[in-house]
């Protein structure tokens, strides 16, 4: 396909009025130039009934979207023994923005007030005969947002059933021929090719492992430096969205509380490596920070066998968003 081939003069004839007792249909005739040159004479019914929006709801949480079940007379008298189709929240816009009419169409229709969406797109849905550009968005929801049952407005005849479904559920039923409406369909295949239900990522508990004793040959003050260097690490993990945690937040008041003595005696050996083994099985997750560590190494073999995440540097965790208060 040449995409730069000259585009066709048209010249407009005639428009004859058919119809404007719901919307506008117009017998147009008109003269297309074909690509020899030669003028030919066309006539085309156009039926114009405005411009639309249409949005998916979804979220990411529950791994849901929000569709409509409605009576559509036209798929009736083509096919469709109930009548029933399930679509994706949608209408025509009333002298408005794309944006503020699907914003209104959403808590008509579905009950749920939203407050910002994204535009995906727009395309002509039947341009062998129909006007309408169909503007798509989508946007996440949540159970906060329902400010009533939906069902559409009563003076405009609309008896519109709202559906919870899981998005899994409704991405089959696009396979089964369940859900048979284009912009719905569309919107569906959007939400698969760009992951948009991918679950968030969850907080982890993580376990900061490190030097503790190693390189410094007990002397306090760099035994001292090795647990600044891990509190700060634990630090940015919190900032991150998640839960960290140091062995030796446990071990150390343990070891005190039971009489240790001196560093690597046997009171501090008994408890010091066996509580963050113990502690493992709390955690999601361990970073490995810091330099040469047999026992944070040892951690890191424990964790690969309980089939737990394991992190070489801190940017490696997955981002939660906002802060620890909100993970």
């Amino acid at each position: 396909m040449n995409a730069t081939k000259r585009q066709p003069a048209v010249r407009i004839v005639n428009e004859e009025l058919l119809s404007d007792n719901w919307y506008v249909l117009k017998k147009v005739t008109f003269e297309y130039e074909k690509s020899g040159g030669q003028w030919e004479t066309q006539s085309r019914e156009v039926y114009d009934r405005g411009n639309g929006a249409t949005i998916l709801l979804y979220n990411r949480v529950k791994q849901t979207v929000v569709l409509t079940n409605q009576f559509r007379m036209p798929t009736y008298k083509n096919g469709n023994p109930s009548g029933m189709l399930i679509e994706g929240c949608a209408g025509l816009l009333d002298k408005e923005t794309p944006e503020a009419s699907i914003l209104r169409e959403t808590e008509e229709e579905t009950g749920y007030r939203i407050s910002s969406v994204q535009k995906i797109g727009e395309a002509y849905m039947s341009p062998g005969s129909v006007t309408e550009i169909l503007h798509f968005f989508v946007a996440e929801y949540n159970d906060d947002m329902a400010i009533g049952a939906g069902g559409g407005l009563e003076e405009e005849q609309e008896n519109i059933e709202v559906l919870e479904l899981p998005y899994r559920e409704a991405l089959q039923m696009v396979e089964n021929g369940d859900i048979r409406d284009a912009k719905t369909i569309l919107l569906l295949q959007y939400a698969q090719l760009h992951n948009l239900l991918q679950a968030p990522p969850k907080s982890l508990h993580v376990l900061v492992a490190g030097p503790y004793r190693s390189g410094t040959n007990d002397d306090p003050a760099l035994i001292r430096k090795n647990m600044e260097h891990m509190n700060d690490i634990a630090l940015q993990v919190y900032e991150a969205g998640h839960l960290p945690v140091l062995g030796e937040w446990y071990a150390l008041p343990l070891i005190a509380t039971a009489g240790s003595t001196a560093l690597g005696d046997d009171m501090f050996t008994r408890i010091f490596h066996p509580s963050s083994i113990r502690l493992l099985d709390h955690c999601d997750a361990v970073l490995r920070v810091g330099g040469a560590s047999a026992g944070a190494d040892e951690m890191v073999r424990v964790a690969k066998e309980k089939g737990l995440l394991v992190f070489e540097r801190l940017e490696d965790l997955p981002a939660v968003g906002g802060n620890a208060g909100n993970a």
